[in-house]
């Protein structure tokens, strides 16, 4: 077996787990994916990385987090316990929302009181824990010392992340979401809650870390400034796909001379007039593939982002929240038919595969879109589960009689799938944010063992019932079960590339590194840094042979400046 292992491992291996990169990112702009192999006889092999301004000397060593790093009193070897490795196996975590009708949560529950269902079949609760209370903050590292472990990286309770979308809203709506997130924090914002701020522009980054501070995250929020839509230069029909205008579907449609629009072709011959009918044909078979290619980018960022946050925060403990405030999502989480492989689309879908724009007629690509991305889309709701992260599309628009219905649905499609709620067509959008907050008080999560062991990339239908009277359960609707690396073009070297962008500290395996003093570097220009990987972030298969298990390190160094 070769696994390198990117951003899924956690306790167990999950449903759609990721089980191919290490990616760790050390902070200070220290990101270190390491390379090193490891056999059922073998040890880590060090590596070194030369870089214009830097050179990293790596030193790695496998196990526990002991000896001298820390301030913990010593143990005697027979008081170690030795690392473990775990037997990959697929543990489904779901984050179940258990309230009653006015949606006051409901306190006490136990395993017994559930039952979940796996397309149909009963499955055995295997893992149980109740809703999370706030706790103090994570914890702080001695100077020099620098992780991605979860007891640094996690706010100390129920993890939120509010995320505002720039390239998928409008400027005036932009202004108009943070004037409302500004006005929530100011008014509504409790102490006990935390919560970091990503924005989305041009690619994810980091507004404001976690934070129980309310000034901290207004001076934030202030911080941030509505720009213009990126690729929003098409023309009217591209910002009429931004904003969900309805009539924007009929922009993209084949067009041939018999669909040009009528001109006045008085005193002109009928080859003078069948050319003009061509050129506007022509023109506007251009604006609608404008059209498409600016929707299209938008969807990779945003499938990108999405893949980022899951890595960020996957191995921090429990249920994530979202809040992600935009003016229209580019794509449902869900491909159209969610039981097909991605063998069976192609065979009946075969304009699946995806063109340029310029082979596309504008109705053919704008028909074949969503499924061209349909790899996508599963690789991220795959990880998403993985991570336990719910999203709750906050509608930046407000309340609007020209917003598209279409727009709205693919919001709660993304919020039930996901496990969270939309808030969409309201006034005062700043009651979306507090309504995930109050989620973390009535969240249960439940694990279990799949009876199901065939991982076949097909979507798996969930049902939680919970046995009482007049309660109400929200909880993600199912999950692909897709081994990643089985998937067609997969690339471990792109994973480590998509990894090596993450603006934070991936947390899934566990790591910590420690810089070296200068006086302890023996070669004059060289930084050393010794990393210390945690054994009991990584999993492992039974072959024939044992147990083997190859790990990839890779490791890179960012300037001060990024």
């Amino acid at each position: 077996m070769n696994h390198s292992f990117l951003a899924g491992i956690s306790s167990h291996s999950r449903e759609g787990c990721w089980l191919r990169q290490i990616d760790c990112h050390a902070a200070r702009k220290i990101l270190m994916l390491l390379r090193a192999s490891w056999g059922s006889g073998g040890g880590f092999m060090t590596h070194f990385i030369q870089r214009r301004w830097l050179c990293l000397s790596l030193v790695v060593i496998a196990g526990l987090l002991a000896g001298g790093w820390f301030q913990v009193p010593q143990q005697s070897a027979s008081e170690v316990p030795a690392p473990t490795i775990r037997v990959t196996t697929h543990l489904v975590l779901i984050d179940a929302v258990v309230t009653d009708k006015q949606g006051n949560p409901i306190a006490g529950l136990h395993p017994e009181d559930f039952v979940v269902e796996e397309n149909g079949k009963t499955q055995k609760v295997a893992t149980f824990s109740g809703p999370v209370q706030s706790a103090s903050g994570s914890a702080s590292l001695p100077p020099g010392i620098y992780s991605n472990r979860s007891q640094y990286r996690s706010p100390g309770g129920p993890v939120t992340v509010m995320l505002l979308d720039a390239i998928n809203t409008p400027f005036s709506d932009q202004a108009y979401a943070r004037r409302q997130m500004l006005s929530f924090v100011q008014d509504q914002y409790k102490p006990d809650q935390r919560m970091a701020v990503f924005t989305l522009t041009g690619s994810l980054n980091v507004l404001q870390d976690f934070t129980s501070d309310p000034q901290i995250l207004y001076a934030a929020l202030q911080r941030f400034r509505p720009r213009p839509l990126e690729f929003a230069s098409a023309g009217r029909a591209t910002r009429s796909v931004a904003t969900g205008d309805a009539t924007s579907a009929s922009t993209v449609a084949s067009l041939d001379a018999s669909t040009a629009p009528a001109t006045d072709t008085s005193g002109l011959g009928p080859g003078a007039m069948q050319l003009i009918a061509v050129a506007q044909a022509a023109a506007q078979t251009f604006e609608a593939a404008q059209v498409a290619y600016a929707q299209e980018q938008r969807t990779v960022l945003t499938l990108h982002a999405l893949n980022s946050l899951g890595r960020i925060l996957g191995g921090l403990p429990g249920r994530k929240n979202i809040i992600w405030v935009t003016g229209n999502l580019p794509f449902s989480l869900i491909p159209e038919n969610r039981n097909m492989t991605n063998a069976e689309l192609e065979e009946n879908l075969p304009s699946l595969q995806v063109r340029s724009v310029e082979q596309h007629s504008a109705g053919n690509y704008a028909a074949t879109f969503r499924q061209a991305h349909a790899d996508e889309i599963r690789e991220t709701a795959a990880r998403l589960a993985s991570a336990q992260v719910a999203v709750y599309p906050v509608d930046a628009r407000g309340l609007s009689i020209s917003t598209s219905i279409d727009s709205q649905e693919t919001m709660r499609e993304m919020a039930r799938e996901t496990g969270g709620r939309a808030y969409v067509n309201q006034n005062e959008i700043k009651y979306g944010v507090e309504r995930a907050f109050k989620d973390e008080a009535a969240t249960y999560t439940l694990g279990y063992y799949p009876e199901n062991k065939k991982w076949d990339g097909k979507y798996r239908a969930i049902k939680v019932k919970v046995k009482r009277d007049g309660v109400e359960t929200q909880n993600r609707r199912g999950y692909f079960a897709i081994d990643p690396t089985q998937m067609k073009g997969y690339s471990p070297e792109q994973e480590v590339a998509s990894a090596l962008r993450d603006v934070v500290p991936a947390t899934l395996v566990g790591f910590t590194a420690r810089v070296r003093p200068s006086s302890a570097n023996s070669t004059p220009g060289k930084v050393g840094v010794d990393f210390l990987v945690d054994a009991n972030t990584l999993s492992a298969e039974d072959t024939s042979g044992g147990k083997r298990l190859n790990v990839a390190f890779y490791a890179t160094v960012f300037s001060p400046q990024g």
